[in-house]
């Protein structure tokens, strides 16, 4: 039964990569790279050999795949999770030379207290580059987590001195949900792509990848749901902020720009967050919208 259920999600990814034809081989204007497509392609190999039990998280239909062929541009998407994490969902925007976009985030399961990892490299008219990978905090203090980090990035940060830029304060406020040691870096030449920035994203996210397997579980709901509210709020922060957001409504609609905002990159924003007292019922975020954006949590 094991091998059966191990096969299954193999092929349920198999699949679900053939539906959206990825990786694809060629720009939506076949005269420009897909820049970042060898990211999204090391990305998926490494999870499927490194986590266990990946499996596919159904994305609403609408989010899957998305294309405005008037104005060359596509979008793809698609969301996993694993014993590890929760939620990894990958995201490649293909607008031929105009931009070239490879997003992703990494959400550990509820029962490690650790940061995020995000991933959020751009390219547009390749001419202006910007990359972001960190280990995204959930709480104002290092501390907090169940294990330090930062230790383990400066090293590895140290050695690429071209993504040692800081981040500016026009949509977020870099000491929050922000690490010190952030690769971060604003570039005109393509070459630091190949030349440093491939190699430390991969580095960060095998970094990441071993900061869960070293960290003990929490087994207490209510440590869990602690973790999944700062989930939540990580979440509703960032789509209040997201830059984003014009992009995909000149591409694809407001409607489905917000949406897709709210609903599958940021699933957690402005949603209620309970614990029950039963472990047995587990942790639900309801679909409830909390209007202040504040983040009231319910325990049943």
């Amino acid at each position: 039964l094991p091998l059966t259920y191990a096969i299954d999600h193999a092929e349920a990814i198999r699949r679900a990569e053939e539906k959206v034809a990825m990786p694809w081989a060629i720009s939506i204007q076949p005269e420009s790279p897909l820049l970042y497509m060898p990211f999204w392609e090391w990305q998926l190999s490494f999870m499927k050999n490194e986590l266990k039990n990946l499996r596919i998280i159904p994305v609403e239909e609408k989010f899957v795949y998305n294309e405005n062929l008037k104005k060359s541009a596509r979008i793809v998407n698609m969301c996993f999770s694993s014993d590890e994490y929760r939620k990894i969902r990958m995201t490649y925007y293909d607008a031929g030379e105009g931009c070239q976009v490879f997003n992703s985030l990494w959400y550990p399961d509820s029962k490690f207290n650790l940061p995020v990892l995000g991933i959020d490299l751009l390219a547009f008219n390749r001419k202006k580059h910007l990359a972001v990978v960190d280990f995204q905090p959930l709480h104002d203090q290092e501390d907090m987590h169940e294990l330090l980090f930062e230790h383990m990035l400066a090293p590895v940060k140290n050695l690429y001195p071209s993504l040692k830029g800081k981040m500016s304060a026009k949509f977020y406020d870099e000491t929050k949900f922000f690490s010190k040691e952030m690769l971060f870096a604003r570039f005109e030449s393509e070459s630091v792509v190949n030349d440093e920035l491939a190699d430390a994203f991969q580095k960060y996210v095998q970094m990441h990848v071993q900061l869960v397997r070293d960290c003990p579980e929490k087994v207490s709901v209510q440590a869990k749901h602690d973790v999944l509210a700062r989930h939540a709020a990580y979440d509703t922060y960032s789509a209040d902020r997201d830059p984003a957001v014009g992009l995909f409504a000149t591409m694809f609609g407001k409607e489905w720009a917000d949406e897709f905002v709210h609903d599958f990159l940021f699933s957690l924003s402005g949603k209620l967050v309970e614990a029950s007292a039963d472990p047995s019922d587990g942790i639900t975020a309801t679909s409830q919208m909390n209007t202040q954006n504040s983040m009231p949590i319910s325990a049943r």
